[in-house]
């Protein structure tokens, strides 16, 4: 099977975030497990939609829910290690996207994990996926799109 590869265009970051490595992150190999890192990855996710202001549901019963997370490790990080997330988006279609990630180690600038996250518009009162709101296209009037 073919290893997954994950870069993207540096021009599609529009976020930072610094989250730590904490104790409990730590797996039986003594590095930051994958079911941990996927958790950082959400929190970051979370992060970014509250600085652009884009609630994970509106009252409507709107919101966004992630549909893959393709992650690739690049090194270790361990117990107490400042991470930096990048974060930005990508591929918009008319029903959602794909919300991009770089995780680095400043302290050593060495790349710990890339990943992308699809998402889609969706109603959770009527379980159907919806359209992308404008106003959150509007948000990101630089980002490619794909039919």
């Amino acid at each position: 099977m073919a290893r997954l590869q994950l870069d993207f265009p540096e021009d599609q970051y529009c976020f930072t975030t610094p989250l730590t490595v904490r104790v409990t992150d730590i797996n039986g190999a003594n590095h930051l497990g994958n079911d941990s890192m996927i958790s950082m990855i959400s929190e970051a996710r979370a992060r970014f939609l509250f600085e652009y202001g884009v609630p994970e549901t509106e009252r409507d019963g709107s919101g966004i829910i992630v549909t893959d997370l393709a992650t690739t490790y690049r090194a270790e990080a361990h117990a107490r290690d400042q991470l930096v997330f990048e974060v930005g988006v990508m591929d918009f279609n008319k029903y959602g996207g794909d919300i991009i990630f770089r995780v680095t180690r400043p302290r050593d600038r060495k790349l710990i994990a890339m990943a992308k996250s699809g998402f889609v518009f969706f109603n959770y009162l009527t379980s159907q996926v919806v359209a992308m709101p404008d106003d959150f296209r509007a948000k990101f009037s630089r980002v490619n799109w794909i039919d």
